[in-house]
C-alpha cells in the first residue's frame, strides 16, 4: 500500500462517544481530528437505547468530519461490557508431514475454538499464547519445526451476540462500515503500556464511567481479562445520594476534591454545595472524601481479587497501570498503590504520533484503536503482496511479538 490513507476509530463508552481521524502512511500517523460528545443510550458499556446511541454516534462523527474534511466510512470500533469473558484453550494436530506448516497452525487454532460457547455468545478473538512441538513448550514461531504432535495454547475472548449486533447496527444506521470490532483492553495496551511492563508482567486497569477492565499481560502476550460493572458512575452516584445533590453537581465535586494525600488536611474544612431544589448547604470536605474512599476501597478490593485469578500467582512482583477517566481523580493513583502495595502509575497515550489533545487517560482506547488500525492496515497489505505460504505466515505471525490477535 503506497501513499496516504485515512483511518477512523470510534470509542462508544458509557459517558462519552469519541471519534478520531488520522492521516496515515506506512511509517507515520498524523491525527487530524478528535471529537467527543456525551454518550446517550449506553449503560455499563451496553447499548440500551439504539436511537439515542445512534444520534450521539452521528454527532461525534459529524464533528470529526467537519474538523478533518474527510468523509468517514470505515471505522475501527472498541467493545467492552460485563458480558465479555476470556478463557484458555488448547488445540492440537498430528503433523502428517513431520514439519509444522501454516495449514497446521491454522488447523490448530481452529481446533482450539471447539470449546463450549453459550448460544448467546460468540467468539470475538482467538489470541495465540504459544505453541508446543513434541513436548517442547513456549514456542512462539513454530513454522518449519520438525515434530509429530503440535499444540497451540490460546486465549479466547467471547462477547454477547446482542452486544455485537447492537454495536454493528448503530454503526450501520450511522452510515459506517465496521472494519473491525476490538476488545478495548487489548488496544488500550498498545497506547499506554511500555515494553518492559509487557515483558515482565503488568495489569492494565481501565476504569471508565460504566465499566472497569482488568487485563493481564506478560511475556508480551495477553493472558486474559475481566470486566467489572463498578466504575466511575458509582462514585458519582454515591456522592449524589450522600450529599443530596444532582449527578452533574456530584461529578463536579468528585473531580474537584477526590482523595487528598493527607485526608486529615480536610478535617476542619467545609464547602458550600448546591442541594437539589433547596439552595446551598455546608458540607465537610472530610465527608466527601469518606464517600469516595469507601467506594474506591470496595472497587480496588474486587480488582485485587481478579488480579490474583488472572495471574495465578501472588501479584506483589508485578506492576499496575491505571487508565480511563477515574484515574484522573485527585489522589487516586497514590490511593490505589497504598491498597495494592505494588508499583502503580497512570497510563496516558504515548508515542511520537500522540498530540496534546489525546495525551489523557480518557483517550487510551481511542489512541489504541488507531495504533491497531495502522498496524493492521499496513501489515495486512504487505501480506497481500506475498503468495502462498509466505502470505499465510505474514497473516498469522504479524503480531506474535506481543500485539497479535485474530479476529473472527
Amino acid at each position: 500500500m503506497a501513499g496516504t490513507i485515512f483511518l477512523a476509530c470510534l470509542d462508544i463508552g458509557t459517558t462519552k462517544i469519541s471519534t478520531m481521524v488520522a492521516e496515515a502512511r506506512r511509517d507515520s500517523l498524523e491525527i487530524i481530528a478528535v471529537s467527543t460528545v456525551a454518550s446517550q443510550g449506553v449503560r455499563k458499556g451496553v447499548i440500551v437505547d439504539i436511537d439515542s446511541t445512534l444520534a450521539a454516534i452521528k454527532e461525534s462523527v459529524r464533528r470529526a468530519t467537519e474538523i478533518s474534511g474527510v468523509e468517514i466510512k470505515d471505522v475501527y470500533v472498541g467493545i467492552s461490557d460485563s458480558y465479555i469473558k476470556t478463557m484458555r484453550s488448547t488445540g492440537a494436530v498430528v503433523l502428517s508431514n513431520g514439519v509444522v506448516t501454516v495449514r497446521d497452525i491454522n488447523d490448530c487454532l481452529e481446533n482450539a475454538q471447539t470449546i463450549y460457547v453459550p448460544l448467546d455468545k460468540e467468539i470475538l478473538h482467538v489470541i495465540p499464547l504459544g505453541y508446543n512441538v513434541d513436548g517442547e513448550t513456549e514456542i512462539y514461531n513454530p513454522h518449519g519445526m520438525k515434530g509429530t504432535c503440535f499444540e497451540a495454547n490460546v486465549e479466547i475472548v467471547t462477547a454477547a451476540t446482542n452486544s455485537i449486533h447492537n454495536l454493528l447496527k448503530c454503526c450501520e444506521m450511522a452510515g459506517l462500515s465496521v472494519a473491525e470490532l476490538v476488545y478495548t483492553p487489548i488496544v488500550s495496551s498498545m497506547a499506554v503500556l511500555r515494553e518492559d511492563e509487557l515483558e515482565l508482567g503488568v495489569f492494565l486497569i481501565d476504569i471508565g464511567g460504566g465499566t472497569s477492565d482488568v487485563a493481564f499481560f506478560k511475556n508480551n502476550r495477553f493472558y486474559g481479562a475481566t470486566v467489572l460493572d463498578i466504575a466511575g458512575n458509582q462514585f458519582t452516584n454515591d456522592l449524589a445520594v450522600g450529599l443530596g445533590v444532582s449527578s452533574a453537581e456530584a461529578e463536579k465535586i468528585k473531580k474537584a476534591y477526590g482523595m487528598p494525600a493527607f485526608p486529615e488536611d480536610y478535617e476542619d474544612e467545609s464547602i458550600l454545595i448546591g442541594v437539589s431544589g433547596r439552595g446551598e448547604k455546608k458540607v465537610a470536605k472530610s465527608f466527601i472524601t469518606k464517600i469516595i474512599i469507601d467506594r474506591s476501597e470496595e472497587l480496588i478490593g474486587i480488582i485485587s481479587d481478579e488480579m490474583r485469578k488472572l495471574a495465578g500467582v501472588e501479584t506483589g512482583h508485578l506492576r499496575v497501570v491505571i487508565t480511563g477517566g477515574v484515574s484522573q481523580m485527585k489522589g487516586f493513583e497514590a490511593h490505589v498503590q497504598s491498597l495494592l502495595n505494588i508499583p502503580v502509575r497512570i497510563g496516558v497515550p504515548e508515542g511520537k504520533d500522540v498530540i496534546d489533545k489525546v495525551q489523557n487517560p480518557v483517550f487510551s482506547t481511542l489512541m489504541g484503536l488507531l495504533y491497531y488500525a495502522h498496524k493492521n492496515t499496513y501489515e495486512m497489505s504487505s501480506a497481500d503482496n506475498l503468495t502462498g505460504d509466505a502470505r499465510g505466515m505474514k497473516r498469522w505471525f504479524r503480531g506474535l511479538m506481543g500485539k497479535f490477535f485474530r479476529l473472527n
